[in-house]
């Protein structure tokens, strides 16, 4: 079976320092068969192979929705067949809390839009409301002027109607 370059060095990177897992518990967590792993090794220390080559990067190769997809179908595998599930996927388990962190990223930003829309909305209301008080205000003082000016213009100074 061919496995991703990325697969491939983080298997190793588990088994070299400052890791030093062994190999058989790194076999048993990824699927990957002890002697591949070790033909790995025997290629790094020849110096036919490095680590540093890391052609594909599934995190940014996929977008959202497959990330979210692949987290919730992860999440039903049995941990037997998680190494195998890894392997068709073309992933490694250090992809899929990377996956979770960005979309947790993402959702608190679009939290924070929402948030800042939701706040924006209510200062457009309570000033448009703060304005139609306003009007009210005024053509109540209008209508009161109007009143007293009426009632008392013969005999008393007018004074201005002030709110409380």
């Amino acid at each position: 079976m061919k496995y991703t370059t990325s697969f491939r060095n983080s298997v190793l990177k588990k088994i070299l320092p400052p890791s030093n897992r062994s190999v058989t518990s790194v076999s048993k967590e990824t699927g990957v068969a002890v002697v591949t792993i070790n033909n790995w090794l025997a290629k790094l220390k020849e110096g036919k192979m490095s680590l540093d080559e890391d052609d594909e990067n599934p995190s940014s190769m996929r977008n959202s929705r497959e990330k979210l997809d692949l987290l919730i179908e992860y999440q039903t595998v049995s941990e037997e067949n998680q190494g195998e599930w890894l392997r068709q996927h073309g992933l490694h388990s250090e992809h899929l809390p990377l996956f979770r962190q960005e979309l947790n990223e993402l959702m608190a930003e679009k939290v924070d839009e929402k948030d800042k829309r939701s706040m924006m909305d209510l200062r457009l209301f309570s000033g448009t409301k703060l304005r139609t008080n306003l009007d009210t205000i005024e053509r109540a003082d209008s209508l009161l002027y109007a009143r007293r000016y009426k009632t008392h213009s013969s005999s008393v100074i007018f004074q201005p109607f002030t709110p409380l």
